[in-house]
């Protein structure tokens, strides 16, 4: 393998000697016929010694018929093996595996699309020139991008990136298949290491590859103007050749399996298909990653890394009630008395983060501060959480003490608001007992009859009541149409 790589560098350093700016302009007339060839034949050399048997079904587009090629199931890093097998098309590289000073010229030869971490525009500026090259008429070489953006054991597809559908061109499907008995190529977020997979696959006598073209998908005018829909289309034909089914998973779900591993949490506790969940809730990827530590701190106490009603109740520093049983129920979408962490971004999504307003929290402060002195004392708000679970024995003192960030015994407003945007859990705890107030207040003012008063107005005796449920009085019997509007 070395040897052979020595015989390659001066082909590659012929196809990147003296040239225009990189990326500016392509590589022309002899300099690219001449290396590209020496260089496809190293290339198949190389894999030949390294044990890969290729075989190739198909017929490789041209740049005009196709300027991309979207290849998939991806991996493993031994997925180079179609660019050999395609003639050397551009690839989508970052800038500093360019500066690698042997690596970097073989990669520099390809005339890849280069990607910067540093430049904030790096994924408008890809974009852009992927679709430059792309309609160039055949003047660059053909593109190929691996639209899964990482590695997976090939058992489905997931969501195919935008990237090489963007440009409305045509796009040429390319499908790898490894039809081993023994797998040791394959390299996931779980499994072999790079040197694992790199040595053990060595070992191998023979490894089985095979390469197959499909046909060139030309996109319709839906589907040039719906990258979405461009993306889809090719990968469920390319799913129904390889017969194995398609997911909404993405590479953000991996970032996220990985971040539940070092939480201590199953990596498969990650898995929420995040584009979808993330398009549908308008939850960008902090939100969730947010969310992810929110529900290790509830979950850890547990095994297999889902929330059972015993880590929610103590979670939420309250005993199992009725009440909590409900609201439990509102995130255990399936019903099988757990929680998992799709459901918990769902629930924080749909029923608590929408009650969790500033207005709502205003008006859940209101209703704790009983004597309306801008304060919640211990006794007022046990008073009210007593009464919103119907558990009139209950000790809240560490929950108080938690919400308590100063250490006065008193709860301002800020302390109050803090809790509550940092835990959206209790929202519907207080969005509902304040809905139960207004309930009962209505029904109050709607069907209990008025008796003649037998003593003015002003003398009648009147019900305490606070801010949010304000004290009852004649008005509010001659305006009951109004309070139904409101």
């Amino acid at each position: 393998m070395l040897v052979i790589f020595l015989m390659a560098w001066p082909f590659a350093f012929l196809a990147t000697f003296d040239i225009p700016e990189k990326g500016t302009m392509p590589l022309l007339g002899w300099k690219r016929k001449l290396s590209y060839s020496a260089l496809t034949f190293f290339g198949h050399v190389l894999y030949f010694v390294m044990g890969f048997r290729v075989k190739v079904k198909g017929k490789v587009a041209s740049p005009k018929e196709a300027p991309i090629l979207a290849a998939a199931p991806h991996s493993s890093f031994f997925d180079g093996i179609v660019s050999i097998a395609a003639g050397l098309p551009s690839i989508v590289s970052r800038q500093e595996n360019l500066s690698s000073l042997f690596l970097g010229r073989f990669l520099s030869s390809l005339q890849p699309v280069v990607v910067s971490r540093v430049d904030p525009d790096s994924r408008k500026n890809t974009i852009t020139e992927i679709t430059r090259r792309a309609t160039s008429g055949g003047l660059w070489p053909q593109i190929l991008i691996f639209p899964e953006g990482t590695c997976t054991n090939r058992s489905c597809l997931i969501t195919f990136k935008q990237g090489a559908f963007i440009p409305g061109v045509s796009v040429q499907p390319v499908l790898i298949r490894y039809p081993n008995k023994l797998d040791t190529v394959t390299w996931t977020w779980q499994g072999y290491s790079f040197t694992e997979a790199l040595v053990l696959t060595l070992s191998q006598l023979v490894t089985k590859v095979e390469v197959e073209f499909l046909p060139v998908h030309v996109p319709t005018e839906e589907e040039k103007k719906d990258p979405i829909l461009f993306a889809n289309r090719v990968r469920s034909k390319m799913a129904s050749a390889l017969g194995v089914p398609v997911t909404d998973h993405t590479y953000e779900d991996c970032r996220l399996m990985i971040s539940a591993g070092r939480l201590t949490l199953p990596m498969e506790a990650g898995l929420v298909e995040f584009t979808k969940i993330s398009k549908k809730l308008n939850l960008k990827w902090d939100n969730i990653r947010e969310q992810l530590d929110q529900f290790a701190a509830i979950a850890n106490a547990s095994k297999g890394g889902r929330i059972g009603i015993e880590e929610f109740a103590n979670y939420l520093k309250l005993p199992v009630s009725d009440v909590l049983h409900e609201l439990f129920a509102l995130f255990d979408r399936n019903g099988d008395g757990s929680i998992d962490f799709r459901e918990y971004v769902i629930g924080l999504s749909v029923l608590c983060n929408p009650a969790n307003t500033e207005q709502t929290i205003q008006m859940a402060f209101q209703l704790f501060d009983i004597d309306e002195d801008g304060i919640i004392t211990e006794d007022e708000f046990a008073l009210i959480i007593r009464s919103s679970l119907g558990l009139p024995d209950l000790d809240i003192s560490d929950l108080f003490k938690e919400i308590d960030a100063d250490k006065t015994n008193k709860l301002s407003y800020e302390e109050f608001k803090d809790f509550a945007l940092k835990h959206p859990e209790y929202a519907k705890l207080f969005t509902t007992y304040l809905e139960l107030q207004r309930s009962q207040l209505f029904t109050e003012t709607e069907f209990e009859p008025v008796p003649t008063p037998k003593m003015p107005v002003s003398e009648k005796t009147s019900v305490p009541r606070n801010k949010v449920c304000p004290q009852t009085t004649e008005d509010d019997h001659s305006s009951v149409s109004d309070k139904k509007e409101d």
